[in-house]
């Protein structure tokens, strides 16, 4: 098996480090991983509000040619040691499908492999980002009246996210589907037979559409987490259902690329 870190950001990302690309190889190189994909946080629809307030929860529109391109020059450096691949992280949002398609079909001929993830969820008439500090999970609990109510606002969303139709560039990948889990220690839940059951049908749609599940380990990184973004029950079922586990290190800063990748290791042997 490939030694594959599928989820790393990079420079470009405004809440993240100024790493440089070439500082993420080197830190691939050194761990051992024969390939890497950069999966920076797509540009946001433009018609959508970031809620965060620095709104910096994405690269700018204005940046995404320049992270092509220099990826793509990253690649010529490194042939013959390491398999860099071009890829975004892309926000589904409900109701901005049709900007994300369009961003989508303008740049997906440059992608090699790329991740749809959710992080925004609507709260009235508005968004909140979800994993973006505690005190916006607790507005996002009273917005939705319930913890159970936000879990199953998240699943809802993360199954429209696997069977919207974006095109034929459509992200392949579904990333920390136990995202909503990020503040798990300070809002504790146990998933109901009923959330249950979505998360069962989020899974047999990613079977049925020939998708990939993150198995990202930046949750052990997380104070309020402190597990990887996936359940073990949910690993069974991928592995049941063929559904193939991608490890992620969702890396924001060079160091972090490959982190506790034998936890992988350890679950694909």
């Amino acid at each position: 098996m490939q030694k594959r870190d599928g989820h790393i950001h990079t420079p470009f990302c405004p809440h993240g480090s100024n790493n440089t690309l070439r500082q993420y190889a080197e830190e691939a190189l050194k761990k051992g991983f024969e390939s890497i994909t950069f999966t920076e946080h797509a540009p946001l629809p433009p018609s959508f509000t970031d809620p965060t307030p620095q709104k910096d929860s994405a690269m700018a529109q204005a940046s995404l040619e320049r992270y092509i391109d220099d990826i793509s020059g990253l690649k010529k450096e490194y042939r013959g040691q390491l398999a860099i691949h071009t890829g975004l992280e892309v926000d589904y949002i409900a109701e901005f499908e049709d900007e994300i398609k369009l961003l989508l079909d303008t740049y997906g001929p440059y992608l090699d492999d790329s991740i749809i993830s959710v992080h925004f969820l609507r709260a009235g008439s508005s968004y909140l980002c979800l994993d973006y500090d505690e005190h916006t999970f607790k507005e996002l609990i009273s917005a939705c009246g319930s913890i159970e109510a936000v879990y199953e606002r998240y699943y809802r969303s993360i199954y429209s996210s696997i069977v919207s139709s974006l095109g034929s560039y459509k992200p392949k990948r579904v990333g920390h589907i136990t995202l909503v889990q990020k503040f798990i220690k300070l809002f504790p839940y146990s998933m109901s037979e009923h959330i249950r059951g979505i998360v069962f049908q989020c899974l047999d749609a990613i079977a049925e559409n020939g998708m990939e599940l993150d198995f990202n380990t930046s949750g052990l990184r997380k104070t309020y987490a402190g597990g990887i973004y996936l359940e073990d029950w949910m690993m069974n079922e991928a592995k049941q259902k063929k559904i193939p586990l991608v490890f992620g290190s969702d890396a924001h800063q060079a160091g972090d690329v490959g982190y506790a990748y034998e936890a992988f290791a350890e679950q694909a042997n």
